[in-house]
């Protein structure tokens, strides 16, 4: 079932950059796979979805909350976290919602679907994949820790992904950006 595998190796390869339990966010969480992620690792975990369903399954690792993030009101007004984790999710006018939620210090790991992925198979919309770079664009005033743009042999999909950290002040932001 979608959503109930392993964690995506993106975001296993740097969840190590979260501060010791520091909280992490995993906005359209599906099921929770990133949720029970860092849960494992002693991570307060909250994950927002509009599916009851999938939030249903997910209340056992930590906080699970039901809202419609595209067409409703933003449900996190005020909160940080140590990490916030986008996978296979793009919804364009979120962006400075999402960073505002990252935490000074704080990592962002964003992964999704970019041009090209309409060749191999869905999503294949032009709303729903990233333009070459976008990823580098969408979040001003983070340092990129690493970021791939191309494609992935199993299962066969274009992706984007970026990790990329909030300095921790305005002082440190002049100096490593």
């Amino acid at each position: 079932m979608h959503g109930t595998e392993d964690a995506s190796p993106w975001i296993m390869r740097w969840s190590h950059l979260v501060p010791a339990g520091g909280a992490v966010l995993d906005l359209a969480c599906g099921r929770g796979r990133h949720m029970r992620w860092f849960a494992a690792r002693g991570h307060p975990v909250t994950g927002v979805d509009r599916d009851a369903d999938a939030i249903a399954a997910v209340t056992a690792p930590g906080e699970a909350i039901q809202a419609d993030i595209e067409n409703g009101p933003w449900p996190l007004t005020g909160r940080q976290f140590a990490c916030v984790v986008v996978t296979n999710y793009l919804w364009r006018p979120l962006f400075p919602r999402i960073l505002d939620a990252v935490a000074p210090g704080g990592l962002l790991l964003h992964e999704t679907f970019a041009q090209g992925n309409e060749t191999v198979g869905k999503p294949s919309r032009p709303d729903f994949l990233l333009a070459p770079g976008e990823l580098l664009q969408a979040y001003p005033g983070l340092r990129t820790v690493a970021f791939e743009d191309g494609f992935l042999e199993s299962p066969p999909r274009f992706v984007q992904r970026i990790a990329a950290v909030r300095p921790e002040s305005l002082e440190m932001k002049r100096y490593t950006l």
